[in-house]
């Protein structure tokens, strides 16, 4: 590979093959390429702001992904990773491609994207999809509590659910099994309880991991409880209402959500008052896990 250090502000001259460039793009210089867009994609507004994020946080890596322009100077790809340049206000140095024939745009991020899944291969754990959805929607319960889990706002990068897999990987690996477990027992899915697991013993620092299991196992049996535990209550909501096509279906975010106000009856039953698990209402935030140091 060429790498030819030419001046950012004049991309696209004539080369006769295509050539590359490593470039610290500046807000402004990401202006200037933007400014030389002619037919590019729709821009996705959730990826720009994924990038920024990235951005801010220092998450950016250098790859082969990066800009490229047509043998006229024209702008092909990197749209997404330029606005986000300018709204991170941050420079990012990155490949610059020159003298690409204009007939390839079709063909350009056409390839099977990699899932976080995908991403978390190297980590040797089992049942990856749901690793990657549980760390995904820890995510957002922390970044975006009250706002929609679905759709281009919620998306969060697969660098990120990597850094947060290696940043507390046993309690996920464990929140993970606990969540395959108690789905057969709850109306919740996997991935609901395997975050609600995961969020709620995040805050009990201080359990004895009989106290845990006690917590669990009421769930999975039920047995010997007394009616106005939180566990029976928990175990009680109709299965099937986070179904696809029910017409009382439930999202992720509310079935988390009454995972923890279980959790918090439970662990405080006498501060719970009435204890009513249903959907959210609207404008209803989302509960917070009762910070306990577990002597209850």
């Amino acid at each position: 590979m060429n790498i030819a250090l030419a001046d950012p502000e004049k991309p696209g001259e004539p080369r006769g093959n295509p050539a590359s460039r490593l470039v610290n793009v500046t807000p402004e210089i990401a202006e200037t390429f933007l400014s030389r867009a002619s037919v590019n994609r729709r821009l996705d507004m959730g990826r720009v702001r994924s990038l920024t994020e990235s951005i801010l946080r220092g998450e950016w890596k250098l790859t082969h992904q990066g800009i490229a322009f047509d043998e006229a100077g024209v702008l092909l790809d990197g749209q997404h990773r330029l606005h986000a340049i300018i709204e991170a206000n941050t420079p990012v140095t990155m490949f610059v491609f020159d003298g690409l024939s204009e007939d390839v745009f079709p063909v350009l991020d056409t390839g099977k994207r990699r899932s976080a899944a995908d991403t978390l291969l190297s980590t040797g754990e089992k049942y990856l999809p749901l690793l990657s959805s549980t760390i995904r929607h820890v995510i957002l319960f922390k970044t975006m509590p009250n706002g929609s889990w679905n759709g281009a706002q919620a998306y969060v990068s697969n660098d990120r659910i990597l850094a947060a897999y290696y940043g507390d990987k046993d309690r996920y690996g464990e929140a993970v099994a606990i969540g395959r477990e108690l789905s057969k027992y709850l109306f919740a899915s996997q991935t609901a309880a395997a975050v609600g697991f995961f969020l709620t013993t995040e805050a009990a620092p201080g359990a004895h991991p009989a106290e845990i299991e006690d917590w669990t196992s009421g769930l999975k049996s039920g047995a010997n409880l007394d009616p106005g535990d939180a566990r029976l209550a928990l175990r009680e909501v109709p299965r099937g209402t986070q179904k696809r096509g029910s017409k009382r279906r439930m999202g992720l975010r509310d079935q988390v959500a009454i995972y923890i106000k279980a959790w918090n009856a439970w662990v405080q039953p006498d501060q719970a008052g009435e204890l009513r698990l249903q959907r959210l209402k609207k404008r209803e935030k989302m509960p917070m896990p009762v910070e306990v140091r577990f002597k209850r």
